[in-house]
């Protein structure tokens, strides 16, 4: 499965787009004002069925990751020397690949590739191409995908 991730160009939030191949909605991330990131996610039918919550007060940027309002998981920067690294707390799963250049791929807890995720360069906006191995596991990459983007632009 692919989805394609836009940031809308001109909005005063974080707000985002996420369509299938043929362009129909799949999703819709509205930002909301608060002290760091806070970005609810919508399904095609504008319920919310998620959302990823940046922690202020952490040591090291860390971002919660909330589905129905249940805690899932999270993801957090490690430190590491000249590159980035995450962790991600949620059913096992890693982050691998030049996060820098932002191709980058999310492993499960055997080593089987979840997704893959590389960033369209030369457009208005911040645009990714994320190849999803099932449906199932759109939702919580998205919300990984959405964490790390978060972090990366707050550093910019």
């Amino acid at each position: 499965m692919r989805m394609l991730f836009k940031q809308r160009v001109f909005s005063w939030f974080d707000s985002y787009d996420i369509y299938d191949e043929s362009m129909n909605t799949l999703f819709t991330v509205k930002g909301q004002l608060s002290f760091g990131h806070h970005l609810n996610i919508y399904d095609r039918n504008g319920y919310n069925i998620g959302a990823v919550v940046q922690k202020v007060f952490a040591f090291m940027p860390k971002f919660e990751l909330y589905f129905g309002g249940s805690y899932g998981g999270c993801v957090r920067k490690e430190l590491a020397l000249f590159k980035n690294n995450y962790v991600v707390d949620y059913n096992g799963w890693s982050v691998k690949g030049d996060i820098m250049g932002w191709d980058y791929s999310i492993f499960d807890i055997n080593g089987v590739r979840v997704a893959s995720i590389s960033k369209r360069l030369m457009n208005w906006s911040d645009t990714y191409s994320i190849d999803v191995d099932s449906p199932y596991n759109a939702l919580p990459t998205l919300m990984i995908v959405l964490a790390i983007d978060a972090e990366k632009c707050s550093n910019n």
